[in-house]
């Protein structure tokens, strides 16, 4: 399986795009306009906050999905075990951080306008008897949509007496159009072909990493692939590090029609209850 590179500013980068998304439901997207320093930034500040008290102060709340959801909240679809991180979610108009800046601000909007760019690409890419059955434009499905998601998340140091099964993030498929992943600070995710083998996602820090999620892959009934894929535990000498992410989940605001049978809202709904946060 390989998952292309697609330079943002380059002439074939649109075709190399869709053409990754369409066969792997990843993409690694190269040469793009956000700045690694605001990254590096963003990831120095919740890094402070997650190792604070203070997250405490931020609990989440069930209807806005909104604020800081503690160690072990959150298990992948079909799976008992909770996931080994922490994470908080961050909203438009929702509870934030008093201590951090505005710069994960900044760059949650860098990165919905560069997926805002991304989705146009895809719809174009759509053939039109696949897109006829979208019952708007991709980029308009998000457009002023509250529900896209800047999740901020962290993976402490494996202890060596985790549950048995029990990893970072187990195999799983995300939930909305597509999710925008700045590069990780440590490696470990993974993406599973149609073998059943498991790929790593490889990408250069400042690279941004983009996925198809099930709503997309529903809208365009099965032409984008949602892939699985997982964050394994690292070993030996890496197991004693924290891992930072930060992904994007572009979301379609909630009356968007995806299919015969669920709107955006009625689809999400459903996946939050099945995964334990709802």
């Amino acid at each position: 399986m390989q998952v292309l590179k697609a330079d943002f500013e380059g002439s074939d980068g649109a075709k190399i795009f869709v053409e990754s998304c369409r066969s792997t439901g990843f993409a690694v997207v190269t040469n793009h306009p956000i700045k690694r320093g605001l990254v590096d930034a963003v990831y120095a500040e919740w890094k402070e906050f997650f190792a604070s008290d203070s997250k405490f102060d931020y609990l989440f709340n069930k209807d806005t999905q909104a604020g800081y959801f503690p160690f072990k909240s959150e298990n992948a679809k079909g799976y008992s075990q909770k996931d080994l991180k922490e994470f908080f979610h961050v909203y438009e108009g929702q509870p934030f951080p008093a201590q951090l800046s505005k710069k994960t601000f900044e760059l949650r909007m860098q990165l919905f306008e560069l997926g805002q760019s991304l989705l146009r690409w895809l719809d174009e890419g759509t053939p039109p008897e696949v897109r006829e059955h979208y019952s708007m434009p991709l980029d308009q499905m998000a457009l002023g949509s509250k529900k896209n998601l800047f999740r901020i998340i962290h993976y402490p140091p494996l202890t060596g007496v985790e549950d048995a099964g029990a990893v970072r993030a187990a195999a799983h498929e995300d939930i909305n159009l597509i999710t925008l992943l700045p590069a990780s600070t440590a490696m470990g995710l993974q993406v599973k072909d149609l073998a059943g083998d498991w790929h790593d996602v490889l990408g250069n820090y400042g690279d941004v990493v983009v996925n198809v999620g099930d709503m997309l892959q529903m809208a365009s009934q099965n032409y984008f692939r949602s892939t699985t894929h997982q964050v394994v535990n690292p070993k030996a000498e890496a197991a004693r590090g924290s891992r930072f992410s930060m992904p994007l989940f572009i979301h379609p605001y909630p009356e968007v029609k995806l299919s015969a049978q669920h709107t955006a809202a009625s689809y999400l709904d459903e996946r939050l209850s099945e995964i334990g946060l709802k």
